[in-house]
């Protein structure tokens, strides 16, 4: 947003059209209330501490004159990235949590995730190949030594947890889209023999790793031999096959999570050459599939990791976008600027500690407002739900959207489903995200223009009193004053 910008030429500013349309949503009923007979009216939604997900009257909408000066303008002309939507992550931790519910419950909470028009109208999500750090315990699709041919391959496992756990969103989302990357690959395909790649921490449960087999950053963990990379293409793509036998469709994948990072639960390191190598192999696995190669999830703020995949013509034909999260978003700026024709994710919103508390929830806003104006395309939660604590299996405690409470059976939304909501509620698929001009101090914003014309305005007030902000969109002004230490969204229809 341009801090320079007199008030003289925002006032001069050509009127452009807004848009049309919104409906408002009742957190006590789950479900949309009709839509308003006037179509001048402005839609806003309240968050803070205390209140989660108000409706709010007096936002007020005027037409835009000099007599009315504003602090922010909607540059409807200037329109940006497409955003595909919003989602998070099936972990098995996130099902045995919601099993502790009763079913009733537990359909309630999907559909308020995942039904459109309901709640957060989640998308797209993202699943693990084999274990991640919040599965219950260690396990690959097959760690029967040198299988090369993977004749003990068998998703079993994940028929108790993240199938289940997928066809539950699925009967509220039916169109809902899915994308996984593993964690580690079986251990009998890496060099250490062991599905993690840095000892316990102190306080954590043992994974019982040795010190002749940590890994280095920047190396291969991954037997880069031929024959370990076509087999473990060939093992992404009987994952999608059985998957697909399932009636579950996995739209596309990424090679490794994290591939620089070193943890004590699942995980390998890549060379950025070995990375490059392997995205061969998996490209011509998936092809036929129908399934899209991103690369990622790329988790370090150096481009430059990514320029052997990008760089050599055989892998980058497959590539059609990239993962990032973490530290990756110090990357973020110039993948997008010279490489403008991929498409970008959020893959993995940071995971917190556990607290879920209001501090935390004000930093995710940061969080999201670098990524979008950094370029994105999707925005993705991590885990949807788990027990009180938040903790892994590997001792790691992390926030979620929903905690459950198992032993009382009892479950709580979270302030950072809120915040998301603020987001996944309103913007539509296909929505672009739209420029800003402004006054210094009012920076604090998030446009987009919905494919049915509606234009949503999404603003934080970081201060602890209010703060009267008024928005152009098109010719007219919105005027309203927000409740201090806040999150607002506002719904504006066509003039």
């Amino acid at each position: 947003m341009s801090r320079d910008i007199s008030r003289r030429q925002m006032l001069e500013r050509v009127a452009l059209g807004a848009g049309a349309g919104w409906a408002a949503h009742s957190l006590a009923t789950g479900r949309a209330a009709a839509q308003p007979a006037a179509a001048a009216g402005v839609g806003w939604i309240t968050t803070t501490k205390e209140r989660p997900w108000q409706a709010q009257a007096g936002a007020a909408r005027s037409r835009a004159s000099f007599q009315e000066p504003w602090h922010v303008e909607v540059v409807l002309d200037q329109r940006l990235q497409a955003i595909e939507g919003f989602g998070a992550c099936f972990n098995e931790l996130g099902w045995v949590a919601l099993g502790a519910l009763s079913p009733s419950d537990r359909e309630a909470i999907l559909r308020e995730l995942f039904a459109p028009g309901v709640g957060a109208s989640f998308r797209g999500c993202r699943m693990p190949v084999g274990a991640n750090d919040f599965s219950r315990d260690w396990y690959s699709y097959d760690e029967t030594p040198d299988d090369f041919e993977l004749h003990d391959f068998t998703i079993a496992n994940d028929l108790e947890t993240l199938v289940p756990f997928i066809r539950a969103a699925r009967a509220h989302q039916p169109q809902l889209a899915l994308w996984a990357s593993p964690w580690s690959p079986p251990t009998w395909m890496k060099h250490n023999r062991h599905y993690a790649t840095s000892p316990s921490r102190p306080g954590q449960p043992s994974n019982g790793l040795r010190p002749d087999q940590v890994g280095t950053e920047g190396q291969d963990m991954f037997i880069q031999e031929e024959r370990y990379l076509a087999a473990y293409a060939r093992y992404f793509a009987r994952f999608v096959e059985e998957y697909r036998k399932q009636g579950i469709e996995i739209a596309m994948v990424m090679p490794q999570n994290e591939f620089n990072s070193n943890q004590p639960f699942p995980s390998c390191c890549w060379s950025p050459e070995g990375l490059a190598r392997f995205v061969k192999h998996l490209g011509a696995a998936m092809e036929p599939l129908g399934v899209g190669v991103f690369l990622g999830t790329m988790e370090r703020p150096d481009p430059a990791l990514l320029g052997p995949a990008l760089a050599d013509a055989e892998s980058r034909r497959y590539v059609r976008g990239i993962g990032l999260q973490w530290a990756g978003k110090h990357a973020l700026p110039r993948l997008h600027q010279e490489h403008p024709e991929l498409t970008l994710y959020q893959s993995e919103q940071e995971c917190g500690d556990g607290a879920n508390d209001w501090r935390y929830c004000r930093y995710a806003w940061t969080l999201m407002r670098r990524y979008l104006e950094g370029g994105v395309n999707a925005y993705y939660y991590w885990n949807i739900a788990l027990e009180k604590g938040g903790r892994s299996r590997w001792g790691w405690a992390q926030n979620s959207l929903v905690t459950v409470d198992s032993a009382r059976k009892t479950y709580r939304y979270n302030h950072e489903y809120y915040l998301l909501k603020h987001l996944s509620h309103f913007v539509q698929p296909g929505a672009r995200r739209l420029a800003l001009q402004g006054w210094s101090g009012y920076e604090n914003l998030l446009a987009f223009g919905n494919p049915d014309e509606s234009v949503v305005v999404v603003t934080q007030n970081d201060m602890c009193d209010e703060l009267p902000l008024r928005v152009r969109v098109g010719g007219s002004v919105v005027s309203a004053t927000l409740p201090a230490d806040s999150f607002n969204t506002f719904v504006v229809p066509s003039a």
